[in-house]
């Protein structure tokens, strides 16, 4: 049994498997804190109902980004090809994520140092803007690895990316955007129904209900899309060797319109994933509408993780695919680390990962319970 687990095309399922869950997890875990930003200024309209807000998601923003992290450490670790390229030729745009992220601990930290009401104004903006705009990039990025990234590699294997960033700014890779947008600012409001008391939570109540559905129908017409072949869709069209040496150069790899549905075809019982993630954000709606806050929320994760899960399985086996150069794109089985490598690596996740579930589960366990506008007098300045 360990041989199995340790053989070379094994480690390369099981790490394509465990970047999906870190993928989920930082989507599932911080994507309700750039809801939340994202949402701001229309579920709270005074200082001490922006304040209730922010506070749900204060004392917890910090330890979610570890998903973040661990996704982007698993990039560079498991599949250093992939990090090469989707951190250099998507640079411009992670930036602007950067840029975004930053803005958002500055203005948790910032925001209650002063009582000015424009201070404090331009803060809120900030937290919009660090909440919307990786919200957004991120779906676009998404959308971008649907379509195809204009590279090759040299005859020494040097990654050669020829796209800008306007160039990832496509309409088709927008649209993906607006599906991870509308995603994330449901999975907000859920959190805000959740977590917060009063009229806070009313108005996300509200906000979800429309939202959950319009995250529906957007990722039910980028089904259409995929099957039409405007969202791409490439193929492997050689013998696949599973255990054999990273070498992005050494198959062959048509692009076909719709071929992204080819693996639900194959295999029927996998449709039950994208028909979740079309079904359950219409539970969110009616669990929003019935104030079954804890219910709607836990069913917003699945929604999230269903959204994300039919992206990895349709695009399976490939991680990024190359529009310039089909022959060239980045698949599972030829652009991973040494089975050295990804054997090391799972040893330490089976044995970390545990660690960092429990802690976070015992984080929200402490911090369990509603905040209101009495919670926050009560705080004073030490609440954000």
């Amino acid at each position: 049994m360990i041989d199995f687990l340790f053989d070379y095309a094994t480690l390369r399922l099981i790490w394509w498997v465990l970047l999906g869950v870190l993928l989920i997890g930082f989507a599932v875990m911080d994507g309700f804190d750039m809801g939340v930003g994202a949402l701001l200024p229309f579920v709270a309209k005074t200082d001490m109902e922006r304040r209730v807000a922010i506070n749900t998601v204060g004392p917890v923003w910090e330890g979610n980004q570890v998903w973040f992290i661990l996704g982007g450490g698993a990039i560079f670790a498991a599949w250093p090809a992939l990090y090469a390229l989707s951190f250099s030729g998507f640079y411009l745009a992670m930036f602007l994520v950067l840029f975004a992220l930053i803005l958002r601990p500055v203005g948790f930290k910032y925001r209650s140092k002063r009582e000015s009401a424009r201070w404090r104004s331009n803060w809120d903006l900030a937290l919009f803007v660090g909440g919307a705009i990786p919200a957004l990039i991120f779906g676009v990025a998404v959308g971008n690895a649907l379509l195809g990234v204009p590279f090759h590699f040299t005859n020494d294997l040097r990654p050669i990316y020829e796209g800008n960033l306007f160039g990832l700014l496509n309409p088709a890779a927008l649209f993906c955007g607006l599906v991870s947008l509308t995603m994330l600012l449901m999975h907000g409001a859920a959190w805000l129904a959740f977590k917060a008391d009063g009229v806070v939570a009313d108005r996300a109540a509200l906000v979800g209900q429309k939202i959950s559905v319009l995250a529906a129908l957007l990722f039910a017409l980028g089904g259409v899309l995929v099957k039409m072949g405007f969202l791409g869709g490439y193929e492997v069209t050689s013998d696949i060797v599973w255990d054999g040496p990273s070498n992005p150069v050494g198959k062959m790899v048509s692009a076909n319109a719709g071929a992204w549905m080819q693996n639900f075809h194959h295999y029927p019982v996998l449709w039950i994933v994208p028909a979740l993630g079309v079904i359950l954000p219409l539970f969110v709606s009616v669990g929003f509408r019935m104030r079954k806050e804890g219910l709607t929320f836990i069913v917003s994760q699945l929604s999230v993780a269903c959204i994300i899960g039919t992206v990895g399985l349709s695009m399976f086996p490939v991680l990024l695919p190359s529009s310039s150069n089909p022959g060239h794109s980045l698949m599972i089985f030829d652009a991973s680390s040494s089975r050295a490598t990804l054997r090391n690596m799972l040893v330490a996740t089976v044995i970390f990962l545990p660690m960092i579930l429990a802690y976070t589960a015992w984080v929200y366990r402490v911090l369990w319970g509603k905040v209101g506008e009495e919670d926050i007098s009560k705080a004073g300045h030490s609440a954000y």
